[in-house]
């Protein structure tokens, strides 16, 4: 599930549709939940699909660290690529604002850490990075991590509109995390084996 302070809206032509927010997010607020009403696809299951399902599930999913495919029930979906991202997964089926989100802005996550299939040359935007590649959280993983570590700090600080859709468990670890009791999972976590071999 998506923050509930955002909507769908027209980006641009070469862009499409993204998620955009409504209202101030400030860094630390968990912005999408993995829910009960989000579909997981196994490659077997799309294998029997027909092409018209495929297309759909290629274009909306991300695939998880079993191999599976995600797809989003809600808006959640349409949330763009970027380099700069400002908003990070996790390795508990959350993602987080690394900064301040302002009203206006667009949701954006880094493709590079979802699993993606086969390489692909993403908008220009002024970073080293040009293309998105299937094996990035192998290499981007450190830095993803410190800048999640900084964002769930700020966990307890801010309003969490997500926290109920997560479990008990997950939201004791991740309050722990932020005060420093625990040590937070990598990123890496998220990581599947077989994408960088275009499996």
């Amino acid at each position: 599930m998506i923050h509930p302070s955002t909507e769908l809206r027209f980006i641009s032509a070469e862009i499409g549709y993204g998620v955009v927010a409504r209202e101030f997010i400030p860094k630390g607020t968990i912005t999408w939940v993995l829910d009960k009403l989000d579909r997981e696809f196994t490659p077997a299951q799309i294998s029997k699909m027909s092409p018209a399902y495929q297309e759909i599930l290629d274009t909306y999913c991300f695939r998880n660290n079993k191999g599976n495919f995600v797809l989003c029930w809600d808006h959640s979906r349409y949330v763009n690529h970027s380099f700069k991202s400002n908003c990070l997964t996790t390795a508990y089926d959350f993602e987080i604002a690394i900064r301040d989100i302002h009203p206006g802005e667009e949701l954006t996550d880094d493709y590079g850490y979802l699993n993606i299939d086969r390489p692909f040359r993403a908008l220009p935007e002024g970073s080293k990075r040009r293309v998105v590649y299937p094996d990035d959280l192998l290499r981007y993983h450190k830095t993803w991590d410190k800048l999640l570590l900084i964002a769930m700090s700020h966990l307890d600080d801010v309003k969490q509109p997500l926290a109920e859709m997560l479990d008990k468990s997950t939201w004791n670890k991740a309050m722990a995390i932020a005060e420093g009791k625990q040590e937070m999972d990598s990123i890496l976590n998220c990581y599947y084996e077989g994408a960088k071999n275009g499996n």
